[in-house]
């Protein structure tokens, strides 16, 4: 049997890219007071919870004998954490009404103008009918008024008006600099469906998901800043078009009786001062 840091054994690769992976998460962790000890517990919390839900054999009890075998916690916490609710109800399952208002507005065909831009709308269906800001948030949710929505949006500027109070979509404001816990929802939905794939891809012999990326060092910061620029205008072209073809066939599979798939496709683009190592080869005899 290979030991844990033998190149032979998958496990020591995992580890490795595991630390990686870490050293974000962690300085996150840290900077919000987020001590060793509180997530300790919530991986303890994980690890049951997933041991238990998805490594099931079929036909079998899952018993706490063979999850503390899957995890190497201790029965006695076992009995413990599987009485406890991991998810403590902050998030819900489904994206923010703000997240699919802008979605909605920005995909629409009847929201858009010839350049496939997002119209100024008038505050109410009195002054636009179905295409103002109160029209489009009836659409998607009436049980809340749009004029909380719109002062809401105002001072988190992600609309502002125009000289003809008119409301008008930043469109650089599509995440709320103030709104940190949907941040945080962001967050974790995009990390982990990112992560989803790569585990997919590196565990699977099915055919891969899509996942791709560009890396280059050894750049100026003159040619970071252009690069930057090129990719933000790229990608938000990108999305926006995803999501107006998503849109447009979500509301053609209403019409049908199984609607249980999702997907998302995300963009990042990160710099660095730093330099990363790549892997060398294993040189063979």
């Amino acid at each position: 049997m290979p030991l844990l840091d033998s190149p032979l054994n998958p496990t020591a690769h995992v580890t490795k890219a595991l630390k990686i992976i870490l050293r974000p998460l962690l300085n996150l962790l840290i900077s919000h007071g987020i001590t060793y000890p509180i997530f300790s517990e919530i991986l303890k919390q994980m690890y049951v919870e997933i041991a238990d839900t998805k490594f099931k054999l079929a036909g079998k009890v899952q018993s706490d004998s063979r999850l503390n075998f899957l995890t190497g916690i201790h029965r006695k916490d076992i009995k413990r954490l599987k009485n406890i609710n991991v998810d403590d109800g902050i998030f819900s399952a489904s994206p923010s009404l703000g997240a699919q208002l802008i979605a909605h507005w920005i995909g629409d065909p009847n929201f858009l103008d010839e350049q496939g831009t997002p119209i100024a709308l008038p505050r109410s269906i009195k002054q636009g009918g179905e295409i103002s800001f109160e029209g489009l948030v009836i659409a998607i949710n009436n049980d809340i008024r749009s004029r909380v929505i719109l002062d809401e949006w105002l001072h988190q500027n992600i609309v502002y008006l125009d000289k003809n109070d008119k409301v008008c979509l930043n469109q650089k404001a599509f995440i709320p600099e103030n709104d940190f816990q949907q941040k945080a929802w962001f967050f974790g939905e995009n990390i982990s469906d990112h992560i989803a794939v790569s585990v997919h891809n590196l565990n699977s012999t099915q055919p891969p998901l899509f996942e791709r990326a560009v890396y280059y060092d050894q750049l100026s910061s003159e040619s970071v800043h252009e690069l930057t620029e090129l990719s933000e205008q790229l990608g938000m072209e990108t999305l926006i078009k995803i999501n107006s073809h998503a849109l447009a066939l979500q509301n053609q599979d209403k019409q049908k009786k199984d609607t249980s798939q999702r997907f998302r496709l995300g963009l990042y683009f990160y710099k660095s001062a730093d330099k990363k190592t790549r892997p060398n080869k294993e040189k063979k005899d």
